[in-house]
């Protein structure tokens, strides 16, 4: 896990150098001194792990490295928040990803908390909704539920009193809503003394993008309506600030390419009822997943591209559309290039279909491609315009490729 940490008070999102380096803001100071004087709640906020989620565009190796890094995530989790003194775990919905994963991945969840013996609060969301018969419900015919983790299957309240917490939950019953399921918040009594913490899966009104928001609302301003002190959401993937009691954490791992700040953990602060949230962003992921759409035109394109290539660091899932022109020499360079990162990285895919090789005199006289194998060439250089242009820049790499090998033995 790096030791990237960002600290969210109020609006904005400060960065500091370290989850546990020095911190000179006076409220993280003050909320710090509070916490050792009166022992204020802290606690971890997660989401949407999608425990048995399948990896199967990839091969079958990295598919099996992206699903095993899903269970790390867990015990990293619970790694934090033991290092981090924080008093319960908050799990806003989809730990699974589907109702019918194995006994093995429902026991494996439930055997990665171990690290962490504080209490976990997990709710239900879209893809494991409490039916009648769950996933939930299998968990606990197979023993399987610790009893430090609360399975909040029905809306209401659980309180943990020792940590300071009353939380409200809203759990999906069924994989779509088109009602408000956090509206019975605003009615809900709390201790006064515990910090009103609203737990929740699904869409803020008017705030996602539109084909996101369209099932499962939740109203933009439920946490000022309910007077929470913090509301916990998970189904958007992404950390993302709503107001300033109100937090989507997204996955902690990511397992798709959207450049939407996955890979977090979020350690909320509150100095008391009525007090506002400090949110620590602590990073968590241990693949990072990108997507690039690039179009080469000149040699400096291609040298752009390599350059961000090899700045990736190894944990990387990159996946690359390339468009445009390339002579066969800068071709070479990316065939090169692209084995190295392969080796290299978690995993990297390129689709050059869209990319036309379009050879050189130099190119031609380096692969001595005189006479009649110049003519084919340019055919297929030609041919790239049309129907079968995928096939016709197979064939040119493929060709280029021998010449250039025949040109090396002959040397």
């Amino acid at each position: 896990m790096a030791g990237l940490a960002q600290r969210a008070f109020g609006n904005g999102i400060v960065p500091v150098p370290s989850a546990r380096g020095p911190d000179l803001n006076r409220d993280a100071i003050t909320i710090k001194i509070a916490r050792e004087v009166n022992r204020l709640p802290r606690f971890l906020h997660t989401a949407d792990w999608q425990m048995g989620r399948s990896f199967s565009r990839f091969e079958a190796e990295d598919s099996a490295a992206l699903t095993e890094a899903r269970f790390e995530v867990i015990e990293r989790l619970a790694r934090l928040a033991l290092e981090e003194n924080c008093d319960a775990i908050l799990v806003a919905g989809d730990v699974f990803d589907a109702q019918t994963v194995s006994d093995r991945t429902i026991r494996r969840v439930f055997n990665a908390t171990r690290a962490f013996a504080g209490p976990w609060v997990m709710l239900p969301g879209n893809h494991d909704a409490a039916l009648a018969e769950s996933v939930w419900s299998r968990a606990r015919r197979l023993n399987a539920v610790p009893d430090n983790v609360h399975l909040a299957l029905e809306p209401g309240l659980t309180v943990l009193s020792d940590q300071g917490l009353a939380i409200l939950s809203a759990p999906l019953t069924q994989r779509h809503t088109y009602r408000d399921l956090t509206e019975p918040f605003d009615a809900l009594e709390t201790p006064p003394d515990l910090l009103r913490i609203g737990l929740a899966h699904g869409s803020v009104e008017g705030v996602l993008p539109e084909e996101v928001d369209a099932t499962n609302p939740i109203a933009p301003d439920r946490a000022e309506r309910a007077n929470l002190d913090y509301l916990a959401l998970g189904d958007w993937h992404g950390t993302k600030q709503i107001n300033p009691r109100t937090w989507y954490s997204g996955t902690p791992e990511p397992e798709r390419f959207r450049n939407n700040d996955a890979g977090y953990g979020l350690i909320v602060d509150i100095e008391g009822p009525g007090g506002l949230p400090a949110v620590t962003l602590h990073e968590t992921a241990r693949y990072r997943w990108y997507q690039w759409r690039e179009t080469l035109a000149v040699p400096s394109d291609l040298d752009g591209l390599l350059e961000r290539i090899e700045g990736l660091r190894e944990s990387s899932v990159l996946d690359i559309r390339l468009e445009g022109s390339i002579t066969l020499a800068d071709d070479q360079r990316l065939t090169e290039a692209l084995s190295v990162a392969e080796a290299r990285f978690r995993c990297i895919a390129c689709d050059r279909t869209r990319l036309q090789l379009t050879p050189t005199e130099d190119d031609i006289a380096s692969i001595q491609a005189d006479g009649y194998l110049g003519e084919v060439i340019e055919e297929l250089r030609a041919r790239q315009e049309g129907d079968r242009a995928e096939t016709a820049r197979d064939a040119l790499a493929l060709l280029a490729e021998l010449l250039r090998n025949r040109s090396e033995v002959a040397r």
